[in-house]
């Protein structure tokens, strides 16, 4: 048994979408379903296990992907995103149909290896990740290839991002110092920066004529976003003249957007189980599912993975 806990957090759809766009389709259960994305999802779960060795794990699920509250607040949300407009229910993703009759398999086979599956009504993987990073207790790895999640970062607290953009082999071990290189401004004011330059694949128009730079300059300057907005109401703070004229422009935004970009961090999600499980919790459910869907060579690469770390 791990004598050291560590919390690994993944952002499921984040995985299997890349998992289904970087693995072959011609992966087909026996009656030809594809299976590329149920695949390389467990075969994505075995290389972090493998190398992390995590004693507790969540696939933090979008029970909500376009929550109503973020809508409200900004419509442009994930506007672009959306296949079937549903009125006062959760609209449908737009999602490559060979992914969408995956995904419940990708659900039924986590249940059954008992892999811990969170999430909560009205709320995105995101706010499940958010939450539960917060107040895990632990050192915690967050895989996603979503740069929101660069607002868990925190040092102090051991909480850091592996990020997946390039693949999962490929992945980049994202803490403070990262972020810092990359974007000049920290963990904590990173939302504030994705609110200021926009984020079109979440529909964020940001603030006209303020991109990564510029944002970086002002947050360095003011620290944080709401400083920035009160140094332009009153005009103190030396800002140019065309920013602060930017700044009052976007106003209406600005009141908006940074609730919408700020992950949740005290969700209610009960007392899951996040145990990771050294063999499948129903072993006669899962090897159905192994043999259904033609997924053996994965389902044994990761009950190994599973065994070799209990």
């Amino acid at each position: 048994m791990l004598a050291v806990y560590r919390l690994m957090l993944l952002d499921t759809a984040s995985m299997y979408f890349r998992a289904f766009f970087g693995v072959p389709d011609s992966l087909r259960a026996p009656d030809g379903t594809p299976v590329n994305a149920v695949r390389g999802l467990m075969d994505f779960i075995t290389r972090l296990v493998t190398e992390y060795e995590p004693s507790h794990l969540a696939c933090c699920w979008d029970n909500d992907w376009r929550p109503q509250w973020r809508v409200d607040l900004l419509p442009s949300y994930k506007a672009h995103r959306v296949a079937v407009e549903v009125p006062e229910g959760s609209d449908v993703e737009e999602t490559p149909d060979p992914l969408a009759v995956q995904v419940p398999v990708i659900a039924d086979v986590l249940r059954a290896l008992g892999i811990a599956v969170v999430g909560a009504d009205g709320y995105e993987a995101d706010d499940v990740i958010g939450t539960l990073a917060t107040n895990a207790g632990m050192p915690v790895d967050i895989v996603t290839g979503d740069r929101d999640l660069f607002q868990l970062v925190d040092d102090a607290a051991r909480v850091r991002v592996l990020y997946i953009a390039r693949g999962v082999g490929r992945h980049e071990r994202v803490d403070a110092a990262y972020v810092r290189e990359k974007y000049a401004v920290g963990p904590d004011q990173y939302a504030d920066f994705a609110t200021l330059r926009g984020d079109t694949s979440d529909g964020l128009p940001g603030v006209a004529g303020i991109g990564d730079k510029t944002a970086a300059t002002l947050l360095g300057r003011f620290g944080h976003l709401d400083a920035l907005i009160a140094a332009a109401a009153d005009g103190t703070g030396d800002l140019a003249p065309l920013q602060r004229r930017r700044i009052i422009d976007s106003a209406a935004y600005l009141a908006v957007a940074p609730r919408v970009v700020a992950v949740v961090r005290d969700v209610d999600l009960g007392t899951p189980n996040l145990r990771l499980p050294g063999s499948p919790a129903d072993e006669e459910a899962f090897d159905a599912l192994v043999e259904r869907w033609g997924l053996s060579s994965s389902a044994h690469r990761l009950c190994d993975a599973l065994a070799a770390i209990r």
